[in-house]
């Protein structure tokens, strides 16, 4: 069984730092690319960041750019995501998700991710 499953997140003040971590089991994605994603209360999935299966080419949501930090990882833990000067704003559920084997670009759209994590609550208080 194919998972993907997130942690890291948790309570935290106003300008202050996570490490989001995405372990994976059930095969390698080595060859895939990865992104992470997140959704508030009420509002849709949104797009915050992506990687490619190097590494060598990252997207970030205009809102994060300069804050977060997208890096691939190792087998067990294919990528993290570092994030800095945190935000109430950025306040939600943050899911890392991975393409089929053999995606070479960066993807920031939810298609074709096609494994997904459960979530991990991040909570920027002020």
């Amino acid at each position: 069984q194919v998972q993907l499953v997130e942690s890291g997140g948790g309570l935290v003040q106003v300008g202050g730092s996570l490490r989001l971590s995405c372990a994976a089991s059930g095969r390698t994605f080595s060859s895939s690319a990865m992104g992470w994603f997140r959704q508030a209360p009420g509002k849709e999935r949104e797009f915050v960041a992506a990687i490619s299966w190097s590494g060598g080419s990252t997207r970030y949501t205009d809102s994060v750019k300069g804050r977060f930090t997208i890096s691939r990882g190792n087998a067990e833990t294919p990528v993290y995501l570092q994030m800095n000067s945190l935000k109430p704003e950025d306040t939600a559920v943050y899911y890392c998700a991975a393409t089929p084997a053999a995606y070479f670009q960066v993807i920031v759209t939810t298609t074709p991710y096609n494994y997904w994590g459960q979530g991990t609550q991040v909570t920027v208080s002020s």
